[in-house]
């Protein structure tokens, strides 16, 4: 599959608005130069339809979001990851690498070369962390946009040390995604000592019944289980495991700690 091909084959609603113009500019000249060789142009889908403006914004929802596509999760993946990394003010190696190992991960040597490409450039951009995540807001469900910080975490945790400037932009690019403090607490937690940090994972303070601790496992349990993200395919749901494995984690080590069953 060609670069652009790969660009304009999975994306939905992430060609409009700030996104699709960080896009647009990352590709550059580039995506002229394929108007004659049958391959899509940016914003064009490959049902037929006419070439859209990738920085059009377009029409706010308000019934239903549009479904996040694969290609939608993945490019704002990449330009949240691009923000946090130059968070401290230097691009770490060791961030840049954790990057690409979870993208092969996930989609497979060959797209995650591409989708590393495109982060190269979006990365070179100056990029409104808030337009970003308010458009992302907007279109994106929950479930998705917790996915989405978990990857976050895991980039600033990559180089051995979470700097405060990194957990502040997370803090920052949480807000603006809607996310609650008690889910922001709850994901940084998993990526913290166990011990100290199971009740937080699970939403809840230390002095609860053991009823109120298995009715919030089991509420966890549900609102981080991988087939809430079935929707961006099967990469995007092995990734969801990992959230879901702290879960159950941080409940079994309560379990222990208390001696309930």
């Amino acid at each position: 599959m060609s670069f652009a091909k790969w660009v304009g084959g999975a994306i939905g609603w992430s060609f409009g608005g700030p996104i699709g113009a960080i896009i647009g500019l990352a590709i550059g000249s580039f995506v002229d130069n394929l108007s004659g060789n049958g391959t899509p142009l940016l914003g064009e889908r490959q049902t037929g339809r006419q070439r859209q403006d990738p920085y059009r914004q377009r029409p706010r929802q308000t019934r239903q979001r549009p479904k996040t596509q694969s290609g939608d999760f993945e490019v704002s993946l990449l330009i949240l990851a691009s923000i946090v990394i130059k968070a401290d003010g230097k691009q770490d190696q060791r961030e840049l690498d954790y990057v690409r190992q979870q993208f092969r991960n996930m989609y497979g040597k060959d797209r995650a070369n591409k989708a590393f490409e495109l982060f190269k450039r979006i990365s070179k951009q100056n990029i409104s962390t808030r337009q970003v995540c308010l458009q992302i807001k907007q279109m994106m469900d929950h479930a998705s946009r917790l996915q989405l910080l978990h990857f976050l975490f895991g980039i600033a945790k990559s180089d051995g040390h979470v700097a405060d400037s990194e957990i502040r932009q997370i803090y920052t690019i949480s807000g603006y995604l809607g996310i609650s403090n008690k889910d922001y607490e709850s994901i940084k937690a998993m990526f913290y000592d166990i011990t100290n940090n199971a009740y937080k994972v699970l939403e809840i303070d230390k002095n609860v019944s053991d009823d109120a601790v298995k009715k919030a496992y089991r509420k966890m349990a549900k609102k981080y289980h991988p087939d809430r993200v079935g929707h961006l395919g099967k990469e995007h749901q092995e990734g969801a495991e990992e959230k879901f494995r702290q879960v159950q984690a941080a409940y079994e080590h309560i379990q222990k700690e208390r001696g309930f069953k």
